[in-house]
């Protein structure tokens, strides 16, 4: 199915359910869930509640799923790959970076744009001023152009996982899906990283959904929070109106017990 109305929402699904094969419950549970564009989404809850699965069935790449599904007004079937040109739409960003370590920054972030590069320009390594543009402009919002020419594996976490914000950017999506983008880096680092990606999203009109086992980190940086707990959403709430019991029913989920502890 393919909504022709301009004013489509970023996402929406309807009775959305999986069940990995053996597993005893089922990773995501009935899930009825819409996301205007340009909204900051955070997914909240433990190992196993189902925001990884969430996130990869929205990327195309969850199998054997019931109900239905659209992703920017294109509607999704298990198993089955977008277009390349929807594909192009949707960014990704990975917990463990998927950088290639031996490659330099300029050329990891370049990579980003290879969904938009024609087939044969891309083997044959025919840039155009177009993809030097968004390479550039993306290194230029991470603040990484100084080290541009310098190979990825010698930098720290959290330029690594910049670099990864910035192949997102140069790939010019409507969407960028991010999972656990900041549990590897340190307190400081983590919001600094989140801050970055949300506030670059924002500025681009692109719609946001990431990952995280911090409450309240997340709720600093998101329009809206979603709690699963053994694939179902248990909160839905705007960032603005969360209460106090909101914020236990978030810790408890995402087992942070001594965040629970202090609010108490």
């Amino acid at each position: 199915m393919t909504f022709k109305n301009r004013q489509h929402p970023a996402i929406s699904l309807s009775c959305v359910s999986h069940q990995y094969p053996g597993a005893a419950q089922k990773t995501l549970d009935a899930v009825t869930l819409t996301i205007p564009t340009k909204e900051r989404v955070a997914l909240i809850g433990p190992s196993g509640a189902g925001k990884s699965s969430l996130l990869a069935l929205l990327d195309g790449r969850l199998t054997s799923w019931n109900g239905n599904a659209a992703v920017l007004g294109n509607g999704i079937q298990p198993g089955q790959r977008q277009a390349r040109q929807h594909r192009a739409d949707i960014g990704f960003i990975f917990q463990e970076f998927a950088l290639i370590d031996r490659a330099t920054v300029r050329q990891n972030v370049l990579n980003g744009r290879l969904g938009r590069i024609n087939l044969l320009s891309s083997l044959l390594g025919n840039i155009s001023a177009d993809d030097e543009r968004a390479v550039s402009q993306a290194l230029e919002d991470v603040d990484l152009m100084g080290l541009a020419d310098r190979r990825t594996d010698q930098l720290s976490g959290g330029q690594r996982q910049r670099v990864a914000i910035a192949r997102c950017l140069a790939q010019e999506p409507k969407l960028i899906l991010a999972d656990e983008p900041i549990s590897n880096l340190d307190p400081i680092r983590a919001e600094a990283v989140l801050q970055l990606l949300t506030s670059l999203a924002a500025k681009r009109d692109i719609t946001v959904i990431f990952s995280s086992h911090q409450p309240e980190l997340a709720s600093k940086f998101s329009d809206r929070i979603l709690s699963l707990s053994n694939g179902k959403i248990i909160v839905d709430r705007q960032t603005n109106q969360l209460t106090s019991l909101d914020m236990r029913v978030l810790y408890q989920a995402s087992e942070e017990l001594e965040p629970l502890r202090k609010i108490g």
